[in-house]
């Protein structure tokens, strides 16, 4: 299984944020990018790969650990920017970014505990993909355009095991499908 870790906004979050991003789809440049759909909106904690089964039970366990020991915390969708000249356009976020980072550090972590390869560790940026391009794009009317926009703010209180099922028809346009495999509440509530 293809799978990472995430924190998922709430549906009135994505509807706040959904309602930026459709002024987005006016602005110059905004036709050369691939959007995300809001169904696959969060933010990546830990990206993993293809998962072998039986690794999944330990990675599980650890992710469990790691939720546990991390509190709930506020969060908010706030302001956005690019990666590589346009070829990723996302939203940013404030709130707790120092839990964020944390729990991204721990769900990395549990994952090469359970025997995961990760690669060499980078510094996690929290963003919220919104699209993407195979070229460079001049994304600069969209990054200012998300300098306004802020959600209301929400209390993170799970992590989440992701599943994205990578689209297969060959349709142009096609969206991957995610789908939570697990969720762990944070500092072992619920």
């Amino acid at each position: 299984m293809r799978l990472f870790a995430a924190v998922l906004p709430p549906d009135e979050v994505c509807r706040e944020l959904g309602a930026a991003v459709d002024a987005l789809h006016e602005l110059p440049g905004a036709d050369g990018l691939r959007w995300t759909g809001r169904a696959g909106w969060h933010f990546t904690l830990a990206f993993y790969g293809e998962v072998d089964d039986e690794l999944l039970p330990e990675l599980s366990a650890r992710l469990e650990r790691a939720a546990r020991r991390t509190g709930p915390f506020p969060l908010a969708v706030r302001g956005g920017g690019q990666f590589g000249h346009g070829r990723a356009l996302w939203a940013g976020a404030e709130g707790d970014l120092a839990t964020l980072r944390l729990l991204a550090e721990r769900a990395e972590a549990a994952a090469r505990r359970a025997g995961l390869p990760m690669g060499e560790h980078r510094r996690y940026k929290p963003h919220l993909t919104l699209a993407r391009s195979r070229d460079a794009v001049d994304v600069r009317a969209c990054v200012e355009a998300l300098d306004a926009f802020a959600s209301r703010p929400w209390t993170v209180e799970d992590l989440t095991l992701v599943r994205s099922n990578l689209p297969t028809s060959g349709v142009a346009g096609e969206q991957p499908r995610y789908e939570a495999v697990a969720r762990w509440p944070l500092g072992g509530a619920g």
